[in-house]
C-alpha cells in the first residue's frame, strides 16, 4: 500500500494563513477606530473653537450693553516703554508753544469765577432808608453778589402795517405801497427767529418735533409738529444753493475724511422700512473754510462717494468699508486708513477677556500689546500737535515710521498664533489687511491719524436720531441732511450755530445773485464765536 505524500514546503499552512488575516483584519480595525477617534477629535475640537468664538462675542455684547462705553482701558498695561521714544517724545513737546503744548496728564478744570461779561446785566441797588442813612457823612455802593437769573421764552406776534400812498394821475388814483421784507417761504405765519430756534432745537439739541409742539404750546400759542416738518423740508430747498457752493469748496481741496451711518426712513420707493438707508458726512475744505457736509441716500452703494466727490483730487481718509474703492479709482485718488478703527477692534477683544483671567500680574494679552503700539503713535501725535506742517512731517519720518515697521513684524510673527475667527485674529487681520493706508497719514504733515473728526461730527446725528428714531420721508431725511450741514460747518467755523442760522434765514430769501449767496457762506460771515464752554455730546 502506497503512502501518502508529506505536505510540501511550498504549500500555505492553514492555520498560519488565517492568523495572519486576522493580524491584518485587527490592524485595520484599529487603523479604521483610530480614523473615527481622530474625526471626533476634529469634530471636538471644531466645537470647542466655536464655543470659544460664541463665549467671547457673549462676553463682548455685555461689555458693550453694561460696561462703560468709552474705549479707554484702565487695566491696560504700559508697554514699550523705551527711553529712546520717550525722549524724543519730550523733545518734541519741547518745540511747541508754551500755551499750546500737550500735557502728559490731562488738566485740572478749575471753577469758573463769577459770569460771562458778554452776559445782559441789570443792578439792583439796596438803599438804606432816610432815617437809617441820617447824619452820614457819605453812602456808596459796594456789589454783594450776582445771580445768574433765567428770563423764560416768550411768542409774540408782530404786525406788519404797510404804509400806503395815493396819488392822482391823469384823472385816476395809484397806489404806491412800501416794500414788504421777503420771507424765505414766501407765505408762512412763522418769523425767522421762530424757523431757526426750531431747526437748532432739533438738529443741535435733538429734540424731537413731538416734544417742540409742546414747549412751543407752553409760550401761548400752539403750533403743529406738522407745520414745522413741512416748513423744514420747504427749507431744505431754499439751502440747497448755499450747500452747493460749500460743497464745491470743498471738493477744491487736497483732504476730505468721509464716513457714513445709517438712519431709518419709513418711505422710501423700492425699500421696507425696516432696511438701512445711509447718511453719509464728508468733512475738510480748505484750512480757513472747513465745511461739513451731510447728504442721505437710501444705498451705500460705491456709486455714492463717486457723487459726493465729483471733481476731488486729494487725499480721501475713511474707514475700512470697499465701498470707496471706486471712487478712489474714478477720481485717481489716494486713500489713507483710520487708526482709531484699528484700535477699536482690540478694545473689543479686551473686553471679550473672561473675568478673572486678566490681572496686573497675569502677562499681557496680544490685544494689549497691539493697544501699546498703537498708544504710542498717538502719543507722538499729542506731542507734535502744535507743530508746523513740515515739522510734523519730519517727526513721523523719524519716529512713527520706524515703530509703524516694529508693530508690522510683531504682527506677521504672532497673527498665526491667534484663533481663527477670535476678536483678536481678526483685528490683527484687519490691521495687515489695510496696512498700506494705515500708514499713509505719515507722508503729510497736514494728514490725521485717525478718521475721529467725521465721526465726532456725524455723532450729533447719532444722538439725535435716538431721539427722533426715523425719518418719515426721504425729503424729510434731506431736509435733516441740509439742517445738519449747516449747524455742523457753523461749529466748524466757530460760529454759534443758532445765530448763523437765523443770520442766513434774514438774508437768503433776497440772495438772487452767487455773490450774494457766497456772502453767506459760514467764512463770509462776522458773527459771535461759538462758545466752547458748551458742553458737547459724548
Amino acid at each position: 500500500m502506497k503512502k501518502p505524500a508529506p505536505p510540501s514546503s511550498k504549500q500555505p499552512d492553514n492555520r498560519s494563513l488565517s492568523a495572519v488575516e486576522l493580524v491584518v483584519e485587527l490592524r485595520q480595525q484599529l487603523q479604521s477606530k483610530d480614523e473615527v477617534i481622530q474625526s471626533k477629535d476634529d469634530a471636538i475640537q471644531h466645537l470647542e473653537r466655536y464655543v470659544a468664538l460664541l463665549e467671547e462675542q457673549l462676553r463682548l455684547k455685555r461689555a458693550q450693553q453694561f460696561a462703560a462705553s468709552s474705549e479707554r482701558n484702565a487695566d491696560q498695561i504700559s508697554l514699550f516703554d523705551e527711553a529712546e521714544l520717550e525722549v524724543a517724545i519730550e523733545a518734541l513737546s519741547a518745540q511747541l508753544p508754551e500755551e499750546e503744548a500737550t500735557p502728559s496728564s490731562p488738566k485740572k478744570t478749575t471753577r469758573q469765577r463769577g459770569f460771562s461779561d458778554n452776559l445782559l446785566r441789570e443792578r439792583v441797588e439796596l438803599c438804606l432808608s432816610d432815617e437809617e442813612k441820617a447824619g452820614a457823612s457819605r453812602t456808596f455802593f459796594s456789589k454783594v453778589k450776582e445771580e445768574l437769573a433765567y428770563i423764560p421764552a416768550q411768542m409774540k406776534v408782530i404786525e406788519y402795517w404797510q404804509e400806503k400812498a395815493v396819488f392822482e394821475r391823469d384823472g385816476n388814483e395809484v397806489i404806491v405801497a412800501a416794500q414788504r421784507p421777503v420771507h424765505p417761504l414766501g407765505k408762512c405765519f412763522a418769523t425767522v427767529s421762530l424757523l431757526a430756534y426750531i431747526i437748532v432745537a432739533k438738529y443741535a439739541d435733538g429734540l424731537p418735533l413731538y416734544r417742540l409742539e409742546s414747549i412751543v404750546a407752553r409760550s401761548g400759542h400752539s403750533v403743529a409738529r406738522t407745520n414745522m416738518a413741512h416748513w423744514i423740508i420747504r427749507l431744505a430747498e431754499v439751502f440747497q444753493p448755499l450747500l452747493n457752493l460749500m460743497r464745491e469748496v470743498q471738493n477744491s481741496s487736497r483732504y476730505l475724511q468721509m464716513d457714513e451711518t445709517r438712519i431709518q426712513v419709513l418711505k422710501e420707493d423700492g425699500k421696507t422700512a425696516q432696511s438701512d438707508k445711509w447718511m453719509w458726512v464728508v468733512r475738510g475744505g480748505p484750512p480757513d473754510k472747513p465745511s461739513v457736509l451731510f447728504d442721505y441716500d437710501p444705498s451705500r452703494a460705491g456709486s455714492v462717494p463717486v457723487r459726493l466727490l465729483q471733481d476731488f483730487t486729494g487725499i480721501l481718509q475713511t474707514d475700512g468699508y470697499a465701498g470707496y474703492a471706486e471712487v478712489c479709482r474714478e477720481n485717481q485718488l489716494v486713500r489713507i486708513g483710520c487708526w482709531d478703527h484699528a484700535r477699536r477692534k482690540y478694545v473689543e477683544a479686551g473686553k471679550a477677556v473672561p473675568k478673572g483671567k486678566k490681572t496686573s500680574n497675569t502677562a499681557p494679552t496680544k490685544a494689549d500689546v497691539a493697544l501699546g503700539y498703537i498708544g504710542k503713535l498717538y502719543g507722538i501725535e499729542r506731542a507734535i500737535q502744535g507743530l508746523a506742517e513740515q515739522d510734523k512731517y519730519q517727526a513721523r519720518q523719524q519716529h512713527s515710521e520706524p515703530l509703524l515697521a516694529t508693530f508690522k513684524v510683531w504682527l506677521e510673527k504672532n497673527v498665526g498664533s491667534v484663533m481663527k475667527g477670535s476678536l483678536t485674529r481678526r483685528a490683527m487681520e484687519y490691521t495687515l489687511n489695510h496696512w498700506a493706508s494705515l500708514i499713509g497719514y505719515c507722508e503729510h504733515g497736514y494728514l490725521n491719524i485717525s478718521n475721529v473728526l467725521a465721526e465726532n461730527a456725524i455723532r450729533p446725528f447719532a444722538v439725535g436720531r435716538k431721539a427722533w428714531l426715523f425719518a418719515d420721508s426721504s425729503q424729510g431725511a434731506r431736509a435733516s441732511a441740509c439742517c445738519y450741514s449747516l449747524i455742523e460747518t457753523a461749529k466748524a467755523n466757530n460760529l454759534e450755530p443758532a445765530a448763523y442760522i437765523q443770520h442766513v434765514l434774514e438774508r437768503i430769501g433776497e440772495a438772487d445773485t452767487v455773490e450774494k449767496i457766497e456772502a453767506l457762506l459760514p467764512w463770509n460771515v462776522d458773527l459771535a464765536p461759538f462758545s466752547k464752554n458748551v458742553p458737547q455730546y459724548e
